[in-house]
């Protein structure tokens, strides 16, 4: 088991190909002082995980427990703020300068090595066969209720696959793929650090989450991107089930399984990102903005 700071340096390094650092210039990589870096270096290679400024094998293979399995997309909603462009078009592929949103998210993903590559899909369907002729790696899976319920009801669809996964929403415009990694220590969501959001936030007690909620001063504000340890993939397992089945649970959002209903059995933190890296887009002004070929 590697605590935070090992692992810190140990997929910086299989993450820059072993670039050959030094141990100061590290530390300014990864915002560590320089003695913690030297002490952290010095354990490393006692335990065999570093020679020569490199990772090793034992090195590679202490990483592998901490190795994202799968990438799971919940595509199945209607996106009716974009009306009137979602009226013939899935949300996620909607193109922003020639570019499907969801391509963006998906590149990234096959970029850090992540094989397993699971869409839930409803509102038309058929639409996003098309990404088989960029990604046949890509599996489908359907939700019949996608207009019934909210989107809890995508996660019931893939619930016994949320261990080791990312879970990502797919109309989610990525601009720094650098955040989707082959490694995750801990459960944890994207989340960028505010004064003051309208939008769904999050509240920290030290590094954990503590409140999931709308409109916030001082808070994270949260995006749709979230990773799952294999214990707590195995937990949210049968809290969705068990929330979906209650009464009014299906007109729940799934995030609120975790960090709502049963937010004293999870330790979810946040990575923390800018407002630079990913957009959402949540209207169709917002869409023109974006891009001009819309604005007609």
């Amino acid at each position: 088991m590697l605590n935070k700071k090992e692992f810190a340096i140990l997929t910086y390094l299989e993450a820059n190909n072993n670039e050959k650092l030094t141990q100061k210039e590290l530390a300014e990589e990864l915002d560590f002082s320089v003695g913690t870096v030297n002490k952290l270096w010095n354990d490393l290679e006692e335990k065999g995980f570093i020679e020569n400024k490199q990772i090793t094998k034992k090195g590679l293979n202490a990483l592998e427990p901490y190795r994202v399995k799968r990438a799971i997309f919940i595509a199945a909603g209607f996106g009716s703020r974009l009306v009137p462009i979602t009226l013939n078009t899935p949300k996620p592929l909607v193109r922003v300068k020639g570019v499907r949103i969801i391509d963006t998210l998906l590149d990234a993903v096959i970029a850090a090595g992540i094989e397993e590559i699971i869409i839930v899909r409803g509102y038309l369907a058929e639409q996003f066969d098309q990404l088989k002729y960029k990604y046949p790696m890509v599996k489908f899976v359907e939700n019949p209720l996608y207009n019934e319920a909210n989107n809890i009801s995508s996660v019931m669809c893939i619930r016994y696959l949320l261990s080791n996964a990312y879970v990502l929403e797919a109309d989610l415009l990525l601009s720094n793929p650098k955040l989707i990694t082959k490694y995750q220590y801990s459960s944890n969501y994207l989340g960028v650090p505010t004064e003051k959001t309208d939008d769904w936030c999050f509240f920290m007690e030290g590094d954990r989450i503590k409140k999931l909620g709308v409109g916030g001063l001082n808070c994270h504000h949260m995006f749709g991107i979230s990773y799952w340890t294999e214990d707590d993939g195995r937990k949210l397992c049968n809290h969705v089930e068990q929330v979906y089945n209650s009464p009014g649970g299906k007109e729940r959002y799934w995030d609120q399984v975790a960090l709502g209903e049963y937010i004293k059995e999870y330790n979810v933190g946040v990575r923390e990102c800018t407002f630079d890296d990913i957009v959402e887009i949540d209207t169709f002004r917002e869409l023109k903005e974006l891009d001009k070929v819309y604005d007609v």
